[in-house]
């Protein structure tokens, strides 16, 4: 009888392990994945690096891949057709255990523990630095709105308390601008009716600040649901202390996110609530007063201010990390990002050519791939420097220029 006991104990104890071992089993997968890449001027190892990521993306492709298609038609014809293949596979214990060279044909065989990414894009290699952000102002669309309350501060309060915000997130690095007026016209903000939805001076405010992204917006309401509530009669006083004045007010925000080298937005969102204005008199000087935290109203306006600051967290953490080149001497390239970024000796970035033609000066820069990686070799706060396989004149790399990293 207690044989029988202790096998069934096993039996439940392997019943309960059974899962949980398919589970792990299936989160990672040993696969081996080849790619190619073609010898130049014998540079075996600028070669070796491209066959290697050749084989990488081979990995990624066979654990788990997306095709997404998108097909433009004119009267009935096929005019662009567009294809996406993308991949959320992340790799571990990867290792080169073959490598191979035919002529001027070099295939590398790679081997690695191959799992499902994570869905919200940051983990990838861009995931782990910090991308630079400058936080505008959110100037008012109806500046009388603000006399209730004295909150005429709102403009450049709003942005100071988002900017907070981003920074106790700690995923990116956070410029102030709060005093800089981003658009020339507020009521149609943030677009600029151009047909091409992108604002020239952003990417010159970009510049100036060494920023990747620009965040602007536009209070469109600050108003009271009902402006004879707040009278100063006997008959409203009386009205409002028994609660039989509507003594709400609203808050609606129009949020942007805009690249800063082309000037396109990457993300927008219109933000609202509504609570009830219980600022007693005089209690209220200012958006961010202590009265006004205290308020129903503060404390709705506090609880967009978080959804507005994760946001633009979430949206930022599926971008590219970008930087500009500054200088190439030869080899030698120096990028305006650094340690505070989180830059480190060893990282490679691609380099990428912008260009602009005399047909479309005001356009977005077309970026080209150079098929060039630089190699960080010393970094600094602000600044890193490294080195290439090619000579920047032979390739055509050169100051605005872009590095990335994926």
């Amino acid at each position: 009888m207690r044989g029988l006991m202790k096998q069934f104990v096993w039996l439940s104890l392997w019943c309960a392990l059974l899962p949980l071992m398919l589970v792990a089993n299936a989160q990672a997968i040993v696969l081996e994945g080849v790619g190619h890449a073609s010898i130049h001027n014998e540079d075996l190892t600028t070669a070796r690096a491209e066959a290697r990521n050749a084989a990488m993306r081979d990995l990624a492709l066979q654990f788990e891949a997306q095709v997404s298609t998108r097909d433009t038609m004119e009267n009935g014809v096929l005019t662009e057709s567009r294809m996406r293949l993308a991949s959320s596979a992340r790799a571990r214990n990867v290792k080169v255990i073959d490598e191979h060279r035919s002529g001027n044909l070099l295939r590398v065989t790679v081997r690695g523990d191959i799992s499902a990414g994570q869905a919200s894009c940051g983990g990838g290699e861009a995931g782990r630095l910090k991308k630079r952000v400058a936080v505008t102002g959110f100037p008012l669309l109806y500046p009388e709105q603000a006399r209730v309350g004295r909150l005429d501060d709102a403009g450049e309060i709003l942005p100071q308390q988002l900017q907070q915000s981003l920074r106790e997130a700690g995923s990116l690095q956070v410029f102030s601008a709060s005093t800089f007026r981003l658009f020339p016209d507020l009521l149609n903000a943030p677009t600029l009716q151009q047909g091409t939805n992108q604002l020239t001076n952003v990417v010159q405010v970009a510049r100036e600040m060494g920023v990747q992204f620009v965040v602007a917006g536009v209070i469109r309401d600050l108003g009271v649901a009902d402006p004879a509530a707040w009278g100063t009669s006997v008959l409203d006083k009386m009205q409002r202390s028994i609660g039989a004045a509507d003594m709400r007010r609203r808050f609606a925000v129009d949020l942007v996110v805009l690249d800063g080298f082309s000037g396109s937005p990457v993300y927008q969102q219109h933000f609202e609530t509504a609570a009830v204005w219980n600022a007693g008199s005089g209690s209220s000087a200012g958006f961010g007063s202590e009265g006004f935290r205290k308020t129903h109203y503060g404390e709705a306006v506090a609880g967009v201010l978080g959804d507005m600051g994760q946001a633009v967290t979430d949206a930022l953490a599926c971008q590219p990390f970008m930087a500009r080149i500054t200088r190439v001497n030869g080899q030698q390239v120096t990028l305006d990002s650094g340690a505070t970024a989180g830059l480190r000796p060893g990282d490679e970035l691609h380099l990428y050519r912008s260009a602009r033609y005399f047909d479309s000066l005001g356009g977005t820069p077309e970026l080209s791939d150079s098929q060039v990686a630089v190699t960080l070799n010393n970094v600094h706060p602000d600044f890193s420097n490294g080195s290439m396989p090619r000579v920047g004149g032979q390739i055509n790399i050169q100051r605005d220029d872009i590095a990335i990293i994926w």
